[in-house]
């Protein structure tokens, strides 16, 4: 890895970079050149279609107070004053597309049971679901419980069935996806592991976005990397990419030769990995390495955090963005929900002020 470059073209937002030499138009913008580039795309989002596939979940939070412990066993007794329904997983990235301004479509299985009514209700759309939503008598709908008092998770259980998809239902959304290509600019892979994206899907996901030249995002899981071959790009946790490409330590090494690992493994164009408190680091085609910063200014809850980064970043893509602007509105936008309790999403507005004072 070489030395870090002065000068870069993301300085304004605080992103350093190792590896070759600076190249294209964009090493001679002035930071608030940058800036303006960067709030370009942002405006473009309303043009800009995307698809996402995955694992729809359904978010069950139960909010309360803890004044005591049980006498029953060492466990906080909550008194519970409300709760509330949000949507988890693919559904959340898909969420977060729409409040950013973008244009979304969603493909994935609901079972036929109450969890998978009330998803639909949260998705806005009717109790049989339109052409990418799939009903499965066969599988619960995947609900994840969390306990909250004082702004602190107590406890999550989760109702699940994590065993594949059946032959039928992955044809269903491969025809469905191929209905759709040409009205989307980016699709999206969200990998929750509980079925929906199974090695078989994702080559004919992979296949097809081939054909139209549409990037692929992929929020990946561990244990289902191999899937992801030829994808455009994937956005694993520190952990995540650590375990994949089985380094060990957590250090700038460690983390830089699990990136070039999994970048080199996959055939992708980058690999993205989130980086908690110390931000995201960028995997290039060319062996550059960017590190961005994080933008966060407190954390309340990670939770969905992932579904974000990987909304903005495809709808960045969508417009036309670099890879590394991409990463920058990513990761501020980051910066902006895990300072909010639960599965939350953020607006184009704040994302551009978010932008504006960093």
């Amino acid at each position: 890895m070489g030395a870090t470059r002065q000068g870069d073209p993301l300085a304004k937002s605080g992103a350093t970079a190792s590896g070759g030499g600076t190249r294209g138009r964009e090493a001679n913008l002035r930071p608030r050149s940058r800036l303006h580039v960067l709030q370009q795309h942002i405006q473009r989002f309303p043009q800009a279609g995307v698809l996402v596939v995955g694992d729809l979940i359904l978010d069950h939070y139960i909010w309360g107070k803890v004044s005591r412990i049980s006498p029953e066993a060492p466990v906080p007794v909550v008194h519970v004053h409300s709760e509330s329904l949000q949507l988890g997983g693919a559904a959340n990235v898909f969420n977060n597309i729409l409040s950013l301004g973008g244009r979304a479509d969603i493909c994935g299985v609901v079972g036929a049971d109450e969890g998978g009514r009330r998803l639909l209700k949260e998705l806005g759309v009717r109790r049989h679901g339109r052409g990418g939503v799939i009903i499965d008598p066969g599988r619960p709908t995947t609900r994840k419980t969390r306990v909250i008092a004082h702004n602190q998770q107590v406890v999550r259980f989760d109702v699940e069935r994590r065993v594949e998809i059946k032959g039928p239902l992955q044809r269903r959304i491969v025809r469905y996806v191929e209905s759709r290509l040409r009205e989307i600019s980016c699709l999206v892979v969200s990998d929750y592991a509980k079925g929906v994206i199974t090695a078989s899907l994702m080559a004919e996901l992979t296949r097809l976005a081939a054909l139209r030249r549409i990037p692929i995002v992929v929020d990946p899981k561990e244990g289902h990397f191999f899937y992801y071959k030829g994808a455009t790009v994937v956005t694993p946790n520190h952990l995540e990419a650590l375990q994949a490409a089985g380094v060990h330590g957590e250090d700038d090494r460690a983390i830089n030769e699990a990136g070039e690992i999994i970048r080199q493994r996959l055939g992708c164009q980058s690999v993205l990995v989130t980086r908690g408190e110390k931000g995201m680091s960028l995997f290039e085609s060319d062996g550059t390495r960017w590190d961005i910063p994080t933008m966060a200014r407190q954390v309340y809850d990670v939770t969905g955090a992932g579904d974000t980064v990987v909304g903005t970043l495809a709808l960045a893509l969508a417009t036309g963005a670099s890879m590394r602007d991409g990463a920058v509105l990513a990761n501020q936008a980051a910066g902006i929900v895990v300072g909010m309790v639960g599965t939350a999403t953020i607006t184009r507005q704040q994302l551009v002020e978010a932008l504006t004072n960093a």
